[in-house]
């Protein structure tokens, strides 16, 4: 993991197309700016934390194996 030390105005890149401006500093919060393709996912990390879980959860249901209830339906 690499730590930085920014102040406000400065930024940081990713690469070629990712940038990340330091646009606030106030007390523990720090705001940041993002620039990256509109194809980079950007989730702040409790939403991408969520969005693995349920995806864990998708995967563990095993569908309705009882295909005989649909045919009959038809």
């Amino acid at each position: 993991m690499l730590v930085l030390t920014r102040r406000p105005g400065q930024y940081i890149t990713i690469g070629d197309n990712i940038v990340i401006h330091i646009s606030d500093v106030q007390g523990a919060n720090v705001r940041l700016a993002i620039d990256a393709p509109r194809d980079i996912k950007i989730y702040r990390g409790e939403i991408y934390e969520a969005i693995l879980e349920e995806n864990k959860k998708s995967a563990a249901q095993t569908p309705d194996a009882d295909l005989s209830k649909i045919m009959k339906d038809k």
